[in-house]
């Protein structure tokens, strides 16, 4: 049974995780019911006052939504174990809903037994409790709606399939539906109220930062140089959560993948950095290194005597370099070669790490290949630079990073060919990288644990080695647009919602249009933004901190400034003239288009081309122009619409599956266009190996994967698995509780944090020097 991480906030918090994990739904649902109903009668007899109403109210609405949530929640967690990987691994989407539910209905449980014990107190703060009751009532509504949806899903879907599998004007109508839903109370006082709480102060600076950020982003204000005042501009948001959950909701839904790109480069800054580099492990060897794009051979795994050729990245750009980082802890033989130091690359003041040593320590028979996150669009090596210094630390191991090209400028399958030619690299010279590579472990994050089950399978289609074995945290396993149960979470989720999940995948499938940048800024490029910001650092801070204090002096009705009409861009070609010109797939023309998963776990190995020869872009075979699918209806494209929602049935549509007078809270926010791309290339193997073929999954190592039982991605894992073990592939599935997606990068943070980025180690670990067969 997976260990549970418990909290490491108060005593009196600790207190309130134990008693939700120890009362069950009915008897904390009977409780709440109880206290309400007593605190609505008792501000019911206080009077005619406003206040008083409004309490009165807030409790008569707690009774109505957790008498009408709780049925629908245990007729969930009732068929929940189905969807599970195994009885020791109890962890899907449905059960994830039905436990932050729970966490919500916890939290007005004690907050309703707080204002029974002091409601008649002179200290009793009315206004701040009142607030704090009336935005958990309204993430208590909004909760139900998504209890209905997916008991909707559970009602309409496939038995035992978590994803949504049919029409796709079904799961259009889904997503328009689910995208219109209020979600600023998860953004505002209600904050990461489903996590650990020694999560919350970090998600409330991010957040905080986030929309203060985006102030400076709508008033085209781009680059990194906003960043650092920005963090000092947040005063109104820190002290009205009702203000930040607003504009967080504004922020999400309307500002591009830009936007996202350059914020989650924030971290790349070298201030920030250097930081987060000073708490990490110190380690003899970190630099950065670029291959050259030259052709090698390497040898078929079946026949060694028989050579293949590896050819450079073409994809999109033609042939260019690859960038890794080389980590090792100690300096080992191989690391200080001519040859290696001919492929450095200056990084400025911090370069690399590398210093004499009068001995060298001897090469490491293992090696680690990490490939990051960061949804594809943003992050480099130097963002998780702190935790793989651990990791090379611990593991007695070197890593190699890829720094591998980022959409929506270097679209897929871009990112995939530059991953494998810097893993088939890293296999041939290995001696270089300080390791004789007699165990070799494939390990990335989020859209790197993507990378690495792509970058596995192309490995085994073309005849080289795979990897001994991968560990994949929390990756994406499925970007065809879908709806499943943990998919529900990215309403609440402050780190992944669903319109920036939307917004990543178009980028990486190349559905995105580049901004007309400034010359100077192309000019400089990212790098010469950041030596700039980094030149600018210091000014920023004065003007920030000024700002700061101006910020709490602001009238919180000040108008803002008229948004700027955009102006129309072209769309970017998102296929290489190479791609297109390919010809036709080995499966055939559009082969995987319109399969369920049913139908490729029924795909036998015959199917395969027996000398699987893949062209440098065989990935984006079939890639068609994609076709829009409006999700989110604005009033002028309804009529555009009509004809196809004419031509789904009643039973069809989702909300048709609400209660009679129930109705959740819709966004007051006017929301661009969200489009999910309908294309082949997003049900391609190589972007969703979800959807790969039997014969193709059956050729993965020994996969181990850990994952977040709160992340919108947990199905991916456990369908994933699920899917493995079918084929009696070995693989592991390790969730851990009460932690965001990408607690990797947050491993310093708290104890849980640092337990969940151990078990990873162990992980990797268990591939490096795996188990002895039992005496």
């Amino acid at each position: 049974m997976e260990k549970r991480f418990r909290s490491c906030g108060p005593k009196r918090k600790f207190r309130a995780s134990r008693l939700s994990h120890s009362m069950d739904l009915r008897t904390v649902t009977q409780s709440l019911v109880t206290l309400a109903e007593d605190n609505m009668a008792f501000f019911s007899s206080q009077g005619p006052g406003e206040t008083a109403r409004r309490l009165s109210g807030v409790f008569a609405g707690v009774r109505e939504q957790a008498l009408g949530l709780e049925p629908t929640l245990g007729r969930l967690l009732s068929v929940a174990h189905l969807f599970d990987l195994d009885a020791e691994t109890p962890a899907n989407g449905y059960r994830s809903l039905v436990h932050t539910a729970r966490c919500c209905l916890v939290h007005l449980l004690h907050k309703s037994r707080y204002v029974a014990s002091n409601r008649r107190s002179i200290f009793f703060r009315t206004s701040h409790n009142l607030a704090e009751l009336e935005a958990y009532l309204t993430a208590l509504t909004q909760l139900r709606a998504l209890a209905y949806y997916a008991q909707h899903l559970l009602a309409t879907n496939q038995p035992g399939r978590l994803f949504f599998e049919g029409d796709e004007r079904v799961i259009a109508d889904f997503l328009h539906e689910y995208i219109t839903l209020h979600k600023g109370c998860f953004y505002g006082r209600c904050l990461g109220f489903q996590f650990t709480p020694a999560i919350r102060p970090f998600l409330q600076t991010v957040s905080i930062g986030l929309v203060s950020f985006g102030e400076h982003y709508k008033r085209n204000e781009t680059g990194l140089s906003v960043t650092a005042s920005s963090l000092f501009t947040g005063g109104r948001f820190a002290i009205d959560p009702e203000l930040r959950g607003a504009e967080f909701e504004r922020i999400v839904q309307n500002l591009d993948v830009h936007f996202w790109k350059t914020f989650w480069n924030i971290t790349e800054i070298q201030v920030l950095s250097s930081l987060a580099n000073m708490a990490s492990a110190t380690v003899r060897v970190s630099r950065l290194l670029s291959l050259p794009p030259i052709t090698f051979e390497m040898p078929l795994t079946a026949d060694p005597k028989v050579m293949v050729t590896i050819s450079p990245p073409l994809a999109h750009t033609g042939p260019g370099p690859v960038l890794v980082r080389l980590i090792s802890y100690d300096l080992r033989e191989g690391q200080d070669s001519e040859e290696l130091s001919s492929l450095g690359r200056s990084e400025g003041p911090r370069s690399l790490e590398l210093r004499s040593r009068p001995q060298q320590a001897p090469r490491s028979r293992c090696l680690v290949v990490h490939i990051h996150g960061g949804g594809f669009v943003a992050q480099t090596s130097k963002s998780h630079e702190p935790y793989l210094k651990s990791w090379a630390q611990e593991l007695g191991a070197p890593i190699l990073s890829i720094d591998y090209s980022l959409a929506p400028e270097a679209p897929f399958p871009r990112a995939l060919e530059e991953c494998f030619y810097a893993y088939c690299w890293a296999v041939k010279h290995c001696a270089l990288l300080g390791s004789t590579g007699e165990r070799i472990c494939l390990a990335g994050d989020s859209a790197g644990g993507n990378l690495c089950f792509t970058v596995s399978l192309r490995a085994a289609a073309y005849g080289v080695r795979v990897p001994d074995g991968i560990m994949a945290a929390y990756p994406a396993t499925m970007l065809q647009a879908t709806a499943s149960p943990s998919r529900l979470l990215s309403l609440m989720d402050p780190l992944l919602p669903l319109s920036m999940l939307s917004k990543c995948v178009n980028a990486y499938a190349g559905g995105e249009t580049e901004d007309h940048c400034d010359s100077d800024q192309k000019a400089l490029g990212m790098v010469g933004l950041v030596q700039r910001d980094t030149a600018l650092l210091l000014r920023d801070l004065r003007l920030g901190a000024s700002s700061w204090l101006n910020s709490f002096l602001e009238l919180s009705g000040q108008k803002s400034h008229p948004n700027s009409v955009p102006i129309a861009e072209p769309m970017r070609c998102s296929v290489s003239e190479t791609a297109l010109a390919q010809p036709e797939s080995p499966l055939g023309k559009d082969s995987l288009k319109g399969l369920t998963l049913h139908d490729l776990s029924l795909r036998g190995s015959s199917e395969t081309p027996d000398t699987p020869q893949l062209s440098l872009s065989a990935e984006a075979r079939g890639h068609s122009t994609p076709s829009a699918v409006n999700i989110l209806l604005r009033p002028e494209d309804a009529s555009e619409e009509s004809e196809a929602g004419d031509e789904l049935s009643t039973k069809d549509r989702v909300y048709a599956a609400f209660p009679e007078g129930f109705h959740p809270r819709r966004s007051s926010h006017d929301a661009k266009q969200v489009t999910l791309y309908s294309s082949p290339i997003l049900k391609n193997p190589f972007m969703s190996p979800l959807l790969a073929p039997d014969s193709m999954l059956q050729t993965l190592p020994p996969v181990h994967i850990v994952a977040c039982a709160l992340d919108p991605m947990l199905d991916d894992s456990v369908m994933f698995a699920r899917r493995l073990r079918s084929l009696s592939q070995p693989v592991t599935l390790r969730v851990v509780e009460d932690l965001p997606h990408g607690f990797l990068s947050l491993a310093a943070l708290c104890q849980e944090t640092r337990q969940a980025a151990a078990l990873c180690v162990e992980r990797i670990r268990l591939v490096l020097n795996p188990p002895g067969p039992p005496v």
